[in-house]
C-alpha cells in the first residue's frame, strides 16, 4: 500500500511517499516559504534529486506542485494519484475527542477547526492541509494522526489542574501534551532496543519546540507541555514554565495588551529572549567565544530539563532510561553533556566518547557504570504516522 504523509505547517508542507508495510521511502521532500515568491520546493527519490525555487502562494499550490513531481515522466514514481490510497497527516491538538488514529470525515474536520484556538499556530494549517489534499486525492483515505493521543493514558492526577472543576468538567482546560507522535514512536524503539518488559523511560524531544514524557510501561504518565503548547521546558522562541503572576504584572502594570503577552510569550522569549538567538547552533558558537548570556542560556536550558528529570523519576518510582530526540536533542552533543551532568545520584553517567556518536540507529551513550542507560534515538514522526495509517485501515 502507498501512503503519503503530510505534515502541513503555517508556511510549509513536509511530505513522503511510503511503501508499507515495508516502511520503504519511495520519495520525500520540503515546500517552505509558502506565500513568498521566493519559496523553495524540495523533492528527492531514490533516482533523482530536485531544488527549486518558484513563486507559491498558498498550499494548494505548493502541493499541486508536489503533485505534478510524483507524476512527472522523468522524474515520478507513479503514474495516477489513485495509487496512493492512504493519506496520513499530523494534527497537533485533538483534545478529549481523539485518542487514536482516525479516518478523516466532516465531523473529524469540525472538531479540528474547533480547536484553532488551543492550537492557533499548528491546527489551521493542518486543517488546510487536508482540505487541500483532498482535492488532489480524492479516492484516499484521509487520516488524522493526533500529537495529543498518545497522552491520552496520562491519569487524572497528573492532567487535571487545581482549579475548579467546572473547567474541566465544562470547559475541558486540563493537560493534553504534544509531540506525542515522536515521544510514541521513541519510546517504543527505546523498549525494543533494551529488551525490557517493564519499562521506565524519559523521552526527551529537543528541537524548536521542546518536551518531556515520563513513559511507564510503554504509556505516557505525565508530559511537560500541558492545555497548549507553552510550559515546561525552555524552547526556541517560547518561555516554558514561568510563574502566571508575571502576566498579570504585565498587564496591570506595565501596559501590556493581553495579545501582546501571548506574543512575548510565544515567540519572543526562550532562547531566542534570552540570547537574541532562536538556533541553538548559533548560542552553542557564541557561548563557545566567551558570550556569558549565550552560555546562561544553555545553563538554563539544561537546568530545566534536569527538574524534570528528578521529577518524572519521582512520579514512575524509578528510572531505566533516559531519550535524546529530535533536531537538537540527537545532534547536540554538548546539550546532552550538560544535561547528563551531576547526575549520578540518578544513576546517569554519560560517555564522553560516546556522546559524540552520529548514526541512524539507538545509540547507547552511558558509560559502562551508569544504572541509568542514556540512548539518542533519531525520532521519524513520519514512519509513524505512515504506520498508524496503514494499521487503521489493514
Amino acid at each position: 500500500m502507498k501512503v503519503l504523509v503530510i505534515n502541513s505547517g503555517s508556511s510549509s508542507i513536509k511530505y513522503q511517499l511510503f511503501n508499507m508495510p515495508e516502511e520503504e521511502v519511495i520519495c520525500s521532500g520540503l515546500v517552505e516559504r509558502i506565500g513568498s515568491k521566493d519559496a523553495e520546493i524540495h523533492y528527492k527519490s531514490n533516482h533523482v534529486k530536485i531544488d527549486e525555487i518558484m513563486d507559491i502562494p498558498n498550499h494548494t499550490i505548493g502541493l499541486g506542485k508536489v503533485v505534478n513531481f510524483l507524476l512527472d515522466e522523468k522524474v515520478g514514481v507513479i503514474k495516477s494519484t489513485s495509487e496512493i490510497e492512504a493519506v496520513g497527516h499530523r494534527v497537533v491538538h485533538g483534545g478529549i475527542t481523539f485518542s487514536n488514529t482516525t479516518i478523516i470525515n466532516q465531523m473529524v474536520k469540525d472538531k479540528i477547526k474547533e480547536l484553532f484556538t488551543q492550537a492557533p499556530l499548528h491546527n489551521p494549517p493542518n486543517y488546510e492541509g487536508i482540505v487541500v489534499a483532498e482535492s488532489f486525492f480524492p479516492n484516499a483515505k484521509q487520516i488524522a494522526v493526533f500529537d495529543t493521543a498518545f497522552h491520552q493514558t496520562i491519569p487524572i492526577k497528573a492532567y487535571k489542574y487545581a482549579i475548579p472543576t467546572k473547567f474541566l468538567t465544562e470547559n475541558n482546560i486540563r493537560l493534553y501534551g504534544f509531540h506525542g507522535t515522536s515521544h510514541k514512536y521513541v519510546s517504543e524503539k527505546a523498549i525494543a532496543h533494551l529488551g525490557l518488559k517493564n519499562s521506565k523511560i524519559i523521552t526527551i524531544h529537543l528541537g524548536n519546540g521542546c518536551s518531556m514524557t515520563a513513559v511507564k510501561d510503554g504509556k505516557s504518565v505525565d508530559h511537560s507541555l500541558g492545555f497548549g503548547p507553552l510550559t515546561g521546558l525552555i524552547m526556541g522562541t517560547r518561555s516554558g514554565d514561568i510563574d502566571h503572576a508575571i502576566i498579570f504584572y504585565l498587564v496591570d502594570n506595565l501596559g501590556y495588551s493581553l495579545a501582546q503577552v501571548n506574543n512575548l510569550l510565544l515567540k519572543e522569549s526562550g532562547m531566542f529572549g534570552l540570547t537574541g538567538y532562536s538556533d541553538l547552533r548559533d548560542i552553542e558558537s557564541e557561548a563557545g567565544k566567551g558570550n556569558q548570556e549565550c552560555q546562561l542560556a544553555l545553563d538554563m536550558n539544561a537546568y530545566r530539563i534536569k527538574k524534570y528529570i528528578g521529577s518524572y523519576t519521582a512520579a514512575m518510582n524509578g528510572l531505566d532510561a533516559i531519550v535524546f530526540t529530535a533536531g537538537i536533542g540527537e545532534n547536540s552533543s554538548f546539550i546532552r553533556k550538560l544535561v547528563c551532568t551531576d547526575m549520578s545520584y540518578f544513576g546517569i553517567e554519560l560517555d564522553a566518547e560516546k556522546n559524540n556518536s552520529k548514526s541512524k540507529e539507538p545509540t547507547e551513550i552511558h558509560a559502562e557504570n551508569s544504572k541509568t542507560k542514556i540512548l539518542i534515538i533519531p525520532t521519524n514522526e513520519e514512519v509513524e504516522i505512515a504506520k498508524q495509517s496503514f494499521e487503521l485501515l489493514n
